[in-house]
């Protein structure tokens, strides 16, 4: 059974950042525990991005800055659409770099 909600919330990472997969947390992690999976490492992963973004615009005073939030956005975008892809095939995907806050 493919689950919406677990697709919405890798998806919603682009337009939300960690906003989307945290409110769709906290509504679904007591119906259903697939559900739960996809939006905490989702959250995650969006959590560490925004991390990033946060080191880019410090690092922007050494010019290096200036190409790492292009650089972030993309590797985003890309992972985000395979978590997505992975989670419509009914798999946990887990992305290849992500600090695990949300346990």
């Amino acid at each position: 059974m493919k689950e919406p909600f677990a697709i919405l919330a890798h998806a919603l990472g682009v337009v939300t950042s960690f906003l989307g997969p945290l409110v769709i947390y906290y509504l679904k992690k007591d119906e259903s525990k697939y559900v739960a999976d996809h939006a905490k490492e989702s959250l995650n992963f969006q959590i560490t991005i925004f991390i990033g973004y946060v080191i880019a615009m410090f690092l922007k005073i050494v010019l290096i800055g200036f190409i790492l939030p292009w650089l972030l956005s993309v590797v985003n975008l890309v992972l985000i659409i395979v978590a997505a892809i992975k989670a419509s095939e009914n798999k946990l995907y887990r992305y290849p770099f992500n600090l695990r806050i949300v346990k």
